[in-house]
């Protein structure tokens, strides 16, 4: 990660709001991680993170989309950073919800995307059950939409949703990374690769 470095503010109205920056992440066991961040009122905000996958490492993605950000970085980023090193270590680290910048998300992604981030270590759900518990069961589509489309993987973990036969499903990392991930935090798979059932959320009553 690049040394801390002061930014120049905006002045939007009343408010400060730093330009759009980006940090990489480089030696991690899953390849490069990208997160585009900014400061308002020396608040973080995560606008987007990037995960890399065998095909498209995250630091190509990020300078395909915002090929003109510079590389940043500050105190608070810096300790973000660190704080997905260690999870991606296996360390119990809680992120906070007011890191991503939600706002830009739709109303309904958001409802997923909470109810996804209230889904604890350990534990999973499926597509459907989540979508039971947000009050509409015949939504499983759309949440697999959403959470696909998740700004904010690693802050929000969207590696522990799975399909309702209890197998992993997608993962914009890889399935091999989805799993890995769910093994360091002790989910527990059967003998065919499948989740357990004891440890499934939002499972109706």
């Amino acid at each position: 990660m690049p040394a801390s470095m002061p930014l120049p503010p905006n002045k939007v109205g009343s408010k400060t709001v730093q330009k759009n920056h980006k940090t990489i992440i480089k030696n991690t066991p899953y390849g490069p991680i990208a997160l585009v961040w900014r400061l308002f009122e020396e608040r973080l905000q995560i606008v987007r993170i990037f995960i890399s996958n065998h095909a498209h490492p995250a630091d190509r993605k990020v300078a395909g989309l915002f090929p003109d950000l510079i590389s940043a970085s500050s105190p608070a980023i810096d300790d973000v950073c660190s704080k997905i090193m260690a999870y991606l270590a296996g360390e119990k680290i809680n992120f906070s919800l007011e890191l991503p910048l939600l706002d830009a998300c739709s109303t309904f992604q958001q409802e997923v995307l909470r109810a996804n981030h209230a889904i604890p270590r350990g534990s999973v759900s499926t597509y459907g059950f989540l979508a039971a518990h947000l009050g509409n069961p015949r939504a499983s589509r759309a949440v697999g939409t959403a959470l696909a489309t998740n700004p904010f993987p690693i802050l929000i973990p969207c590696h522990r949703i799975i399909r309702s036969d209890r197998t992993l499903g997608g993962f914009g990392g890889g399935l091999q990374m989805k799993k890995a991930l769910l093994e360091t935090e002790g989910v527990p798979f059967d003998k065919a690769g499948r989740v357990t059932k004891g440890s499934i959320c939002y499972q109706p009553l």
